[in-house]
């Protein structure tokens, strides 16, 4: 019986330890209701788990806010009276997209609206403003030469860079030295042009050094580099050419009327234009037609389309700069294939800057039908009508080159053989 009792009592020992190590390793969490921050700290060990929550209090300038957590906001603002709150409305910007701009401002108006805004007078109304506001005076005058406030020095230089340039050295030998300490900074200069040494001279300096010319005065090593300054050229006179005594040269096939420049006259009439296109069929002499910002349109342009197709002797015709539209150009430059000595067409910068895709193919399989033409002014914006009218002007030119290679060839074996049968 008595070990009964003492197996009992060790038994009862046992629980109670068990129930000791239990409560040991359950797990206590502290939590704190705060309006702040929270700061949790995990203890891992073999056999427990302990979690601890720390809290920071809030403070707002050294004051401890946590004793501000229980009060009512709601029943303080309900003891302010309205005065109070609009105080405290003015002190508090709310962070709030939502609300109108007048609302979330601490500036309210209690002006009353003159009227409806006026941009104009408003702008009118602060310029003048700002023109008579006098300006703040200077609490302390300026003085020229005078340092205010501490001067800037730099910081002393890391002693391994100094003796790093110290250790740079070049040995050009006795006679290099002596010539470069004797030299003149002329001489230097004109040296620095010859080895490619850009850096160390102004443009003026160098292009005076590669023509051989003296040294600009005041630009040497310590002188001031100055813009150079533009030349001024004379403004071109007006053009002069009689436009009715043109035409009538025209028509009447003056053989000394070779080349016709009516570039830039602005009051050149449609009926004028009319008739000097009507002329041009009949003429056997004139070679050169510029047209350039005279005001072509797309009437008078057709009409110059039907008068270039029966030319005979125009080679070179110039339209730049007027209101021809792109499907008028596209009938000029069809014109040229029955017209076959003109070489030159130009027709840039009209009325619609891009001629577009559709319009620059059309050109260009014209102008790859047609043989004589051997320069083409007109802007192109896709690469390939571009290669492909390239390549067929080249083509144009080169075929030409040596027909005139083949033609000088018969003259002189023509000449040759004339020679002979004379001597025979």
């Amino acid at each position: 019986m008595a070990d009964t009792a003492k197996d009992k009592d060790v038994i009862d020992q046992e629980e109670v330890e068990v129930e000791e190590e239990e409560e040991t390793t359950t797990t206590t969490t502290t939590t704190k209701k705060t309006s702040q921050w929270h700061k949790t700290r995990t203890t891992k060990t073999s056999a427990t788990t302990k979690t601890t929550t720390l809290t920071t209090p809030a403070k707002l300038y050294g004051k401890d806010l946590s004793e501000y957590d229980d009060v009512d906001v709601e029943s303080l603002l309900a003891q302010l009276s309205p005065e109070e709150i609009t105080i405290l409305a003015k002190e508090v910007d709310p962070d709030d997209n939502f609300l109108p701009p007048d609302q979330r401002n601490s500036y309210e108006c209690t002006k009353e609206a003159t009227g409806p805004l006026n941009r104009k007078q408003l702008i009118e109304h602060i310029n003048k403003q700002a023109i008579e506001t006098p300006d703040q005076p200077e609490f302390e005058p300026f003085v020229q030469g005078k340092v205010r406030g501490k001067k800037w020095v730099p910081p002393p230089r890391d002693a391994r860079d100094i003796e790093a340039e110290e250790q740079i050295a070049i040995d050009m030998g006795e006679e290099y030295e002596h010539a470069l300490n004797d030299a003149t900074q002329e001489e230097i200069i004109d040296l620095a042009a010859i080895l490619g040494f850009h850096s160390m001279m102004n443009q003026d300096q160098y292009h005076a050094s590669l023509l051989n010319k003296g040294q600009p005065v005041g630009l040497g090593w310590d002188g001031i580099t100055k813009s150079t300054q533009q030349k001024l050229f004379p403004m071109d006179p007006p053009n002069s050419t009689d436009v009715e005594e043109s035409i009538k040269r025209v028509k009447d096939d003056d053989s000394k009327l070779i080349d016709l420049n009516l570039n830039n006259i602005k009051n050149i009439s449609d009926e004028k234009l009319e008739q000097l296109f009507a002329a041009l069929p009949q003429n056997e002499h004139l070679e050169v037609l510029s047209l350039t910002n005279v005001g072509l349109t797309d009437k008078t342009a057709l009409l110059l389309a039907a008068a270039i197709e029966k030319s005979k002797t125009l080679r070179v015709l110039n339209v730049e700069t007027n209101f021809i539209s792109p499907p008028v150009i596209v009938k000029l430059v069809q014109a040229l294939l029955k017209c076959h000595t003109i070489e030159e067409f130009r027709a840039s910068n009209q009325r619609s800057a891009v001629l577009g895709n559709k319009i620059e193919m059309e050109i260009t399989d014209l102008v790859e039908k047609n043989s004589s033409l051997l320069r083409l002014g007109l802007h192109l914006e896709f690469n390939d009508a571009r290669h492909r009218v390239a390549a067929h002007l080249q083509r144009n030119i080169d075929r030409i080159r040596k027909d005139l290679e083949l033609r000088l060839q018969f003259r002189f074996f023509n000449n040759l053989h004339r020679k002979s049968t004379r001597i025979q």
